[in-house]
């Protein structure tokens, strides 16, 4: 196996920088949180009881992820400005394939939140409150999981400008 190239990308990529390790940190420990804290009221209901309903208990716990995406975000930029750059990627061409990408991203996203709606995107089904049927329409007739996929294709599009 050649190396060779992930060898030279890499050179791109200060791993010692406390951005960079606090970006990756955010990033892994976002979906980590929310899943951990989802199940947990999935199986013991206490978020529910604490915030007297479980909508109620449900946006509390949208309005974590909010504020922690904010902190990733917050994090993934300053990450950004303070790694190398690769000097073929500064040019119109990059600039606006990254623009399209980060479109792109955001009309997935976008139109997944509006499809499943707001308990049904921040994991109202954990609590209890399920949808009258599985959403079959777009963005999800397009491709699986394109929240997902919106936010990798934001934070790459992001990447490139």
């Amino acid at each position: 196996v050649d190396v060779t190239a992930m060898v030279w990308l890499f050179g791109y990529v200060d791993v010692t920088d406390s951005g960079f390790i606090a970006a990756v940190l955010s990033i892994a420990f976002n979906p980590f949180f929310w899943n951990v804290v989802a199940r947990w009221e999935h199986r013991t209901r206490v978020l529910s009881q604490i915030f007297g309903s479980p909508r109620s208990a449900c946006y509390c716990l949208a309005t974590a992820i909010l504020l922690l995406n904010c902190v990733r975000s917050h994090c993934f930029t300053e990450a950004m400005k303070s790694q190398p750059k690769l000097e073929s990627l500064d040019c119109h061409w990059a600039y606006y394939s990254g623009l399209a990408i980060l479109a792109v991203g955001t009309l997935f996203v976008t139109s997944s939140f509006l499809a499943l709606g707001f308990t049904g995107t921040f994991l109202g089904d954990y609590f209890g409150i399920l949808m009258e049927a599985k959403v079959t329409s777009f963005p999800f007739n397009v491709l699986d999981n394109p929240m997902y996929w919106g936010s990798t294709a934001v934070y790459l599009g992001w990447s490139l400008m």
